[in-house]
Parts: C-alpha cells; structure tokens; sequence
C-alpha cells in the first residue's frame, strides 16, 4: 500500500474538488439525491408469509428431522415399556336381545315411563340400564365376584354393625371393578346388544359376563310385576299430598292479592322498563363517543411533534409550516453567501422562531380542544349510568309487587294441573291391571375366553408413533416459528422484498477469509463475483456511481463485503474508490495494513484535502483508492451531514468509476440514514442465522424514510447446512473450477485458463 499522493489525484484533484465545492454551492443539497419516482432503482415490499409452501414445510422437517425423530422414538419407547409391564386382560361377551314392551289393554295406564316416540330413545335407555350401578351389584352377587362377599361368620357375627360395613366395602370394591371392566357395545341395525367384561382371571370373567344377562332379565321382570302396585300406592298419597298443598296455594294467592291491591297483571312493558332500555342503548353510545374522544386525548397527549392527523390536516398549521419551509428554503440558499450575523440572515432566522412560536400555540390550541372534549364526554357518560341506576331502582320497585302474585299465581296453576292429571293416571292404573310378558332375552351366553384381549400390541405401539410423531412435528413448527432469525436466501427476500444479488457462504475460522478473497478460486470469491456482476444490472442505468454498504445490525460481514466488491470490480479494469464511512467503529485500515491517523474525519474536519488523504494500493489492485475513516471524532453524523462528504462523492464519482462507501449498521443511529439518502444506491447485508426478521425490517423501514435507494442484499456467512438446503451454494460455485480443471489436466494450463474465464466473465 502506498502511502503517498497519487499522480492522478495529485494533478486533477485540487480542479475537481474547488469545481465540485463551487457546483455544490449553487445547487441545493436535493438534487444531489434524486427521488424515489422513476429513478430506476428497485424498492421491494416484504412478502406475506402467510401462504403455505411444500418446500418451506420440507425444509422444516430437514432441519429438525433429529428433535422429530427422537420424540417419535422415545413416545414408542414409552407405549412399548406400557405393552411389556401392563396386565393381561381376558374379555368374555354375551349377546342380549330387547324388544319393545308388549301391546297393553289400555295403553294409557302403563305405568312403565314413556321412552319416547322413537326407538332410539328407549334402546338409549336400555343401554344406560345395563351400565347401571344397582345392574352392577345384582351382578357382582349373582357372579360370586369375590369370595369375601359370603364370609363364613356365625349369626351373631352378621348382625354386628362390623360386619355389615366390611360387606359394604367388599361390594363396593367388586362393584368398581365390575363398572370398569364391562363395556356394552350395540350391532347397529339391529335389537341386540353386546355385554363384554374383561378381567385378569377368564374364568371370572366369563362368570361376570354371563351373570350380566341373568341380573337384567331379572331386573326387568322385577320392575314390570311391582309397577303396578307400587303406582297405584304412591299415587293415593300423592293425590292428598296435593290437594292440601292445592288449597294453601289459592289462600296464600288470594291473601297476597287482597293485601297488596293487586287485581290484574299486564305482559306488556311498563313505562319504566322502556325508559330503562332507552337510556341503556343511549349510555353505549355515550361510551363509544368517550374511547374515541379518550384515545384522541391520550394520542395527542402522547405526541411530541406535529405528527397528529388532528394538527396535520389543520388548514392554519399547514399555512405555517408553509411559510416556514419558504423561510428555511431562504435562509439555507442565503446561507452559502452569507454569514449568519448578516442583517438579512438575522431577520430570517427571527421570522422563522415566530413561526416556530405559532406553530406551538396552534398545536396546544388543538390539543386542549381534545381535552376538553374528552373530559366532556366523561361527564355526559357520569351523569347517564346515574340516569340508567336510578331507572333501574325504579323498575325493580315497580316489579316486585307483581313479581311476586305471579309467583303465587303459578304455583296455584301448576299444583291444579299436577293434581288433575294424578287423578286421571290413578283411574287408568287401576282400570289396567295386566302385565306383559318380558322383554328382554339372552342370545348367546358368554364362554370362557382362551386368549387376552389387552393389551393390543400393534396398536398400542401405533399409537405411541402417531403421538410422537404428532408431538414431534409441532414441536418442529413451534421452535421455526418463534426463530426470527434469518437462515436462507428465501428467508431474506421474503423478509425484505429486496432481489438476492449474491449467497456468501460460511467461513468457519474468520481467519482464513482474507486467504479466500484473495484465492480467486475460492467459493467466497465466487459469490463476490457473482453479486457484483448482478450488480451491473441492478439499475436501469447500469452500476452505480456510489454505493452504500450497509446492514441492520454489527458484524453482519459488510465491511468483508465492501472490501470484495472494490476488488472485484477493481479486477475488471474500473478505478475504485473505497471509503470507510464507519466513524464509530472503522475496520477497512485493518484489511489493507494502513495507518488511520488520517482519513475521511480529518477531511471533513477541514484539517486536510481529499488528495492527502487517499491512499493507493499498489500491486494487483493497484486501481483501488483507499480513504480511511481517521480519527473518531466526537460528531459523526454531523461530519457526514455536511458538504464535504456530499463533495466528496460529486468529485469522487468525476475521478473514480465506482466509489464504494463502507457505512455503519442502521441500528439505532442516524450515520447509515444520512449516508443512504447521500449515495446513489445501497447494498444491504444480512449475516445468515444472525439477522433477525424484525431488525432487518425495521432497518429497511428507517433507510425508506431516508429516502434510501436500496438495490438488492447480499446474504453472507450462509451455513446451508444450518439453512437445511440439499445443494450448498459453496457446491455450486466449486463446480465450475472442478469442470475446468477437469478439461485442462495441465495444472499450469487450467490456472491460466480458469483465469481468463473469470476475467471475460467479469467484464461481461
């Protein structure tokens, strides 16, 4: 690297730079930035990721194909263990046919309970009988289920209180076991149903099964024999149960209306109730109209400028800052002849506080009428849920008298009713005194089963799979989708609309990458080589004058980045110059060996001229210029915001093809933004699996309202692996060295010639 003053700029410098600063005075600072209408640059939206991809889903499952696999494994691990140490169950069935209830004499004095029109109800009943607990204790008697339900005691021992709670205990035991192990399963299409027990002896288990159909027939036959009897009892004392209780009612009914002065009742709505909903429906309204004056309250309250809709589309303000932005158009172009003592200088710069003065009462004007409006909707809805409350009293009062005479009202009617229809069901009971015969028969007794139905290892086993498998994918699809970060090129251009101009693979030990862009064979190079030739085509009007290098965030790779693309196309014949822009933290003085005692702050600072401070590198990039960023200085943005830098590109973009700008990250300072909107184009750069979606976002956001013209991204530090693609990139850009050494066996030869290709390649 050489440290002194180059010839060219030696000689033409000083010309370019007193013309450049001259041009710069007389033109304002905007046209140096042309607008975002028609300039031939790309500005991308971010995609929706709401669309479902095949691929995206693949590559998913590619990636956490091990967290897939070892939660399928370990859930059919855990159904395995289940099969090999649960206890063998054996199930016994018996088949029960039931058919509706025989035609009686008099159909109306059935005192079974009505199933219902369809038979679906009364076989929903029958089944529900079958599952029955007091089923279940006929059965666990009936089936001998346990041999300590009959204990072999004296009398004595039996009538002791002792006893009978072990009894109690014992049955309710084998009553639990038997409600557990049965299962009642109807043919469909048909009067039969299937009672199945399952237990660990099969003897037992066959005994239960059969003991199931004896205990229901029984039961059944029971039921119809003491129906009539049991009716025709309950139904005499429910009778003069209700006829007194039927005569206390209208007493109580006809006093309640003597003492209160009540002789009729209306359905309709009182006047009260009318105003009650009136005032409900108006107290809505009233609270909408609250939230909508609070939340323009609080907005305003919130806001520090005027970048209120209320303040933005107010016809005064606008007319204010109309005539300011004149005044600061004015005060600006004057600026540059002269001083800011100069009487008309003066005069200006008070016109504009004046307006600065208006500005603020008119903004303070709008907000208080905000306030106002919100604290008077406040109090309109105050004083309507006190309205609402005092109707509401009075509606209550209004209704409790009536309230309660229709109480009275209906229990008289309901008692009339219940007692009327007792007394006809009491008659047809005793008219029908005949009962059918039963209903209910047994098929097919139960056998002993002679091998266990439980448990089921296939199915247990398939079941452990679908469940890991199920749990492991959406294990998978959750960790993908709380990962903000960005892997893939695809990730990249959905997250910032921006075209992929180049894939910088991984470099595991960063030492070795200044090794790999020097090696013009190396995959790095390749990449570089290919972002920089789709760079070449990214405007309308071919590659930029200046480029900005920027990214969202530190240590994404676009300093690395910078540094290639000034090689590359300082390798096709164009005369670079390269510029370290990052005031905060510069790092181009360590790539090429320089001293940054003097650079690009000491430039802006005045403390010296471009021609003193740009370096050349001699050798192979001997067309590379080099201006280091210098000294930090205490005010970075305010160097690049002045007219030197602007100047230096004017004169930089007359003297040099190409003038690559190394700038910081965007984050959360302004340098990236004022550089973005002073550079022809930017180049933003996201470092795979690093980069999150939302800071790129919001990186892309901020360059956006800078007036930014991004042309494309480059994705460096690409792990495929990490990424889950099938074909690296780094396999791609090796295939055509490996072709080309596979033509020229001569290694000698193959160099040259892989050069000469490179080269033609660049260039076109």
């Amino acid at each position: 690297m050489t440290e002194g003053r180059p010839d060219e700029i030696r000689s033409e410098g000083a010309a370019q730079t007193r013309g450049a600063i001259t041009d710069y005075s007389a033109n304002s600072r905007s046209e140096l930035a042309p607008s975002r209408e028609d300039d031939g640059y790309y500005y991308g939206e971010p995609f929706a990721e709401t669309d479902f991809d095949l691929r995206d889903s693949l590559r998913v499952l590619l990636k956490h194909r091990w967290l897939i696999g070892a939660v399928t494994a370990a859930f059919w691990t855990l159904g395995l263990l289940q099969v090999l140490t649960a206890k063998k169950f054996y199930t016994a069935t018996l088949r029960l046919q039931i058919d509706r209830d025989a035609t009686k004499i008099v159909e109306s004095g059935n005192v079974m309970p009505l199933e219902g029109v369809f038979d679906i109800e009364f076989y929903q009943t029958q089944y529900q009988l079958l599952q029955s607990r007091s089923l279940a204790e006929r059965v666990a008697t009936l089936s001998h289920y346990s041999p300590d339900l009959e204990p072999s005691a004296s009398n004595a021992d039996r009538s002791s209180g002792r006893v009978k709670r072990e009894q109690a205990e014992r049955l309710s035991a084998a009553v639990g076991a038997i409600l557990a192990g049965r299962t009642v399963k109807p043919v469909t299409g048909s009067r039969l149903v299937d009672v199945s027990f399952s237990d660990t002896d099969p003897e037992r288990a066959q005994r239960v099964a059969n003991a199931f159909g004896e205990a229901f027939v029984a039961a059944n036959l029971e039921k119809r024999f003491q129906a009539n009897a049991y009716a025709k009892s309950f139904l005499e004392d429910q009778l003069q149960h209700l006829k007194l209780r039927l005569e206390e009612a209208e007493k109580a009914q006809l006093a309640f209306a003597e003492k209160e002065q009540i002789v009729a009742t209306t359905d309709k709505t009182s006047i009260a109730e009318s105003n009650l909903a009136a005032a409900n429906a108006a107290l809505g309204g009233i609270v909408a109209e609250r939230i909508k004056a609070e939340q323009l309250w609080r907005q305003a309250q919130n806001a520090s400028g005027i970048d209120l809709p209320q303040i933005l589309s107010n016809r005064g303000i606008e007319d204010l800052r109309g005539r300011r932005n004149e005044l600061a158009t004015a005060y600006q172009e004057k600026a540059e002849t002269f001083g800011p003592d100069y009487p008309d200088m003066v005069i200006l710069k008070n016109k504009i506080k004046e307006l600065d003065r208006q500005l603020g009462v008119e903004i303070k004007t709008i907000k208080n009428s905000l306030k106002s409006a919100f604290e008077a909707s406040l109090n309109q809805e105050n004083e309507m849920k006190q309205r609402v409350e005092n109707l509401r009293q009075e509606t209550l009062d209004l209704q409790k008298r009536s309230i309660q005479y229709n109480l009275l009202k209906r229990e008289v009617d309901t008692t009339r009713t219940l007692y009327e229809n007792l007394l006809q069901r009491y008659k047809e009971v005793d008219v029908a005194g005949g009962v059918g015969a039963n209903n209910v028969f047994v098929v097919d007794a139960a056998e002993r089963p002679g091998a266990p139905s439980a448990p089921n290892l296939s199915r247990t086993l398939l079941l452990a799979f679908a469940l890991g498998l199920a749990f492991g994918l959406g294990g998978a699809f959750a960790l993908e989708y709380f990962d903000d970060r960005i892997y893939s090129p695809s990730d990249a251009e959905r997250a910032t609309g921006l075209p992929l101009l180049g894939v910088v693979p991984l470099i595991k030990n960063p030492d070795e990458l200044a090794a790999q862009m020097a090696d013009q064979r190396s995959s790095i190079s390749e990449a570089y080589r290919s972002a920089c030739t789709s760079l070449q085509f990214s405007t309308a009007a071919g590659l930029p004058k200046s480029l900005l290098i920027t990214s969202a965030g530190p240590s994404e790779g676009k300093s690395s980045t910078a540094f290639a693309v000034a090689r590359q196309f300082a390798a096709i014949g164009l005369k670079v110059l390269l510029i370290d822009a990052d005031l905060r933290r510069p790092s181009l003085h360590k790539q090429f060996g320089l001293d940054n005692g003097k650079g690009l702050s000491n430039f802006l600072t005045r403390n010296c001229e471009m021609r003193d401070a740009i370096r050349r590198q001699d050798g192979v990039n001997d067309r590379i210029y080099v201006l280091t960023a210098g000294p930090i200085p205490p005010n970075p943005v305010e160097l690049l915001n002045g007219s030197r830098f602007a100047s230096l590109l004017t004169v930089g973009g007359e003297a040099f093809d190409l003038v690559v700008i190394d700038g910081p990250p965007v984050g959360a300072m302004a340098d990236a933004l004022v550089l973005a909107n002073t550079a022809n184009a930017a180049l933003f750069v996201i470092a795979g699996g690093e980069g999150s979606k939302s800071g790129v976002r919001n990186a892309l956001k901020r360059l956006a309202q800078a007036r930014a013209r991004p042309v494309g991204l480059v994705l460096s530090k690409f792990d495929a692996r990490k990424a889950s693609y099938g074909y690296g990139y780094e396999r791609v850009y090796d295939y055509e060295y490996h072709l080309e050494n596979k033509r020229h066996p001569d290694k000698e030869r193959g160099k040259a010639a892989l050069k000469k290709l490179n080269d033609d390649a660049a260039v076109g």
